[in-house]
């Protein structure tokens, strides 16, 4: 089987179960708080580990209990957490998320030592860039070091693959010439572009923009909606599955990295976003971050068929 290589965040994730989202100004009382093992990378890692693919992660995490259980929590799917360095002096990045009852969440994150990964940190384990077939990135982390690894991972002749989020309203370009596919979703694609989307129509053209900078296929997540495929040649949308959301939280993460693992076994990319649509919907029916991703098992019944 390819290999996967995920570049990206890890936190601790303190899950804060509300009826409604606060206005501003505004204090409501929560139903109860967990913490769930998150952060964007690790989310992708655990993901591709729980359905039996071969991942490796490249981050940092700090020096202290919430790191110490990131790191076991990726180990117990069989993700090689060797490219994860322990920062002395930062904590763990932390991320708050308030969800509501229908499922909806915000977020804020405190990246801490995820600003810790570095180009030095990345020379230290190059070799698991020239093992991997897929990069999969983020945008936790330092904005220079993504430039950094897809440029590398691209010179090598790696698939690269880039989750925008959190969006910044100007992504460098530079970072898009190295890109083969990038998953906004379509809050995402709407800062990302500037753009107003209201329809279809508008998600085709945000997403063409992209194509014009040198990203190859935009893959734009719409929720119950299903996904938008954009090429130069192309856009078809694949409907989402029907099903009731219970917390969206790492939806979009468990999306990205079951699509990478489809390409892993020689998936066509229709097979692919099918396949991300379907166990990303199963992830919608349960609460947290990794604790809602689903096993291989469980998958067996919605496997791709050729």
């Amino acid at each position: 089987m390819k290999k996967i290589l995920v570049v990206g965040s890890l936190n601790m994730d303190f899950v804060l179960n509300v009826d409604k989202m606060p206005k501003k100004g505004e204090t409501v009382f929560g139903k109860k708080m967990e913490l769930v093992p998150g952060g964007k990378g690790a989310n992708q890692a655990y993901t591709i580990g729980k359905l039996g693919g071969k991942v490796s992660m490249i981050g940092a995490i700090g020096k202290d209990v919430y790191g110490e259980k990131l790191i076991v929590n990726l180990n117990s799917v069989g993700v090689n957490t060797s490219g994860i360095a322990i920062i002395e002096d930062e904590p763990t990045g932390n991320a708050f998320i308030t969800v509501d009852v229908y499922g909806e969440n915000s977020i804020i994150a405190i990246p801490g030592a995820n600003n810790s990964v570095t180009k030095e940190l990345i020379d230290q384990h190059m070799y698991l860039i020239d093992e991997c077939d897929i990069l999969v990135m983020q945008l936790e982390i330092p904005l220079e070091i993504v430039e950094y690894v897809a440029s590398i991972a691209k010179s090598k002749g790696k698939l690269v693959i880039l989750d925008p989020a959190p969006a910044p309203q100007n992504l460098p370009e530079k970072i898009m010439q190295h890109v083969d596919i990038m998953k906004p979703n379509e809050t995402e694609l709407q800062t990302l572009t500037g753009l107003k989307i209201d329809k279809l129509e508008d998600v085709v053209e945000a997403a063409k923009l992209f194509v014009q900078k040198g990203v190859k296929v935009v893959l734009v997540t719409l929720g119950a909606k299903g996904t938008m495929m954009v090429t130069k040649e192309q856009s078809l949308l694949f409907e989402g599955e029907k099903v009731v959301a219970v917390d969206s939280t790492a939806a979009g993460d468990c999306f990205t990295a079951a699509f990478a693992i489809a390409l892993t076994k020689g998936k066509t990319y229709e097979q692919a976003i099918t396949f991300g649509n379907k166990v990303s919907a199963i992830a919608v029916t349960r609460k947290g971050a990794q604790t809602s991703i689903p096993s291989a098992s469980e998958v067996e019944n919605i496997i791709i068929k050729d």
